[in-house]
């Protein structure tokens, strides 16, 4: 079996007349066929004929087997965005008088889809406590699908699948999990008998902020029906995106090594420092999940999200933003900027309130994304920022 950064280079399997080793990008939205049960018709490797941009491509079916090589699955499926993944994933797997079971700390854009969607698909959404035990628990006969990220967002909770896979009834109930800040470096989901895994590829994928994407990957029986879907919705993943991102994950593994050695470097500086509060970081030893993220993970490594709270104020913060330089004052992470927001005016804003007094997101957090600079450099501006 080869590695992973072999199958992010090689997994594609693109050969075509021309000897090109890089598969082009395929700009075509129609194809020629004549009759799909006669040889003239041109079929991809799911069994699909090739016949309009909107059902496949050719690119984007390139990007799909290396992600699927990446998480050790059949398939995958590429979207235009994570939400589009996400959205096409919820309305193909669940019905009328489902429960859907999730943690009270997600992107919030997801709480803000499913809020919209769930009532108009006659669905209940049972947000608890962003730990095994409590999702096991809120588990009933009702319950059609577990959706959870295994590194919550923002505080870097980290939610034991090992746990789930043996007190659920995975066979009955689907375990849909985000991979996106934890990435197949150092995690597979389905090892844990998860049924889908997806990623918003804008994150670590692409590595670059430079491409939207996103991804659900699985074995062929349960992505057949949500190909299907995509094709009605329309959201397949364009070629150019596509292409982008096959070029970005190709050097998703050292990329990882290095936003996750840099981050702990700044986790520890945080750690240290007279003005901040707390640091959420699994990479600490004094993380009370740094345990649970070593047994899950494959590598010593704990990705290149830190979220930490100044001793002060929002304005506080606010200040500290502004004094950043080399950080950027962006959303998003995963690429190679290290970038830095305030996540209840961003990725948490959407979680009820008090929820998210309950779960420690509070107006003096910050959280960043360590991307790839000299890391001496990023803790020189962090610490000009908080020390001015």
């Amino acid at each position: 079996m080869a590695g992973l950064s072999t199958n992010a280079i090689h997994g594609h399997e693109h050969r075509d007349g021309m000897g090109s080793h890089i598969p082009p990008v395929y700009l075509s939205v129609v194809y020629e066929y004549i009759d799909y049960e006669l040889k003239e018709a041109v079929f991809v490797d799911r069994g699909n004929y090739l016949r309009y941009g909107r059902e496949e491509n050719p690119t984007t079916r390139a990007l799909e087997r290396v992600v699927a090589k990446l998480e050790a699955v059949e398939d995958a499926l590429a979207f235009n965005s994570g939400m589009a993944a996400l959205s096409t994933t919820f309305i193909c797997s669940l019905k009328p008088g489902d429960k859907i079971v999730l943690p009270m700390e997600l992107y919030s854009s997801t709480f803000a889809l499913l809020d919209n969607i769930a009532p108009k698909l006659g669905v209940k959404v049972e947000k608890v406590w962003p730990s095994a035990e409590a999702i096991v628990e809120a588990v009933d006969g009702s319950t059609s699908m577990v959706f959870l990220e295994v590194m919550t967002n923002p505080t870097n909770k980290i939610i034991d699948l090992d746990y789930l896979s043996k007190h659920l009834d995975l066979s009955r109930v689907a375990l849909v999990v985000d991979n996106t800040f934890t990435t197949p470096v150092v995690l597979k989901p389905s090892r844990y008998r998860a049924k889908l895994v997806v990623h918003s590829m804008t994150k670590y994928f692409g590595g670059h902020n430079d491409a939207v994407g996103g991804v659900v990957a699985g074995y062929k029986r349960d992505t057949t029906a949500i190909w299907d879907w995509r094709r009605v919705l329309g959201g397949i993943l364009q070629p150019f995106e596509a292409y982008m991102i096959l070029r970005g994950v190709k050097t998703l593994e050292i990329r990882f090594e290095r936003h996750s050695s840099n981050a702990k470097a700044v986790a520890e500086y945080l750690a240290n420092h007279s003005r901040v509060e707390e640091v959420m970081y699994p990479g600490l030893q004094s993380s009370p999940y740094h345990g649970v993220a070593k047994k899950l993970f494959e590598k010593p490594l704990f990705g290149g999200v830190v979220s930490f709270k100044i001793r002060g104020s929002y304005q506080d913060v606010l200040s500290f933003m502004r004094r950043l330089k080399v950080v950027k004052r962006c959303p998003s992470l995963g690429g190679a900027e290290s970038m830095a927001v305030i996540p209840v005016k961003a990725g948490a804003m959407f979680i009820d309130p008090e929820q998210r007094a309950r779960l420690g997101i509070s107006e003096n957090m910050v959280r960043l994304s360590i991307g790839l600079e000299n890391v001496e450099d990023i803790i020189e501006d962090v610490s000009r920022a908080l020390n001015i």
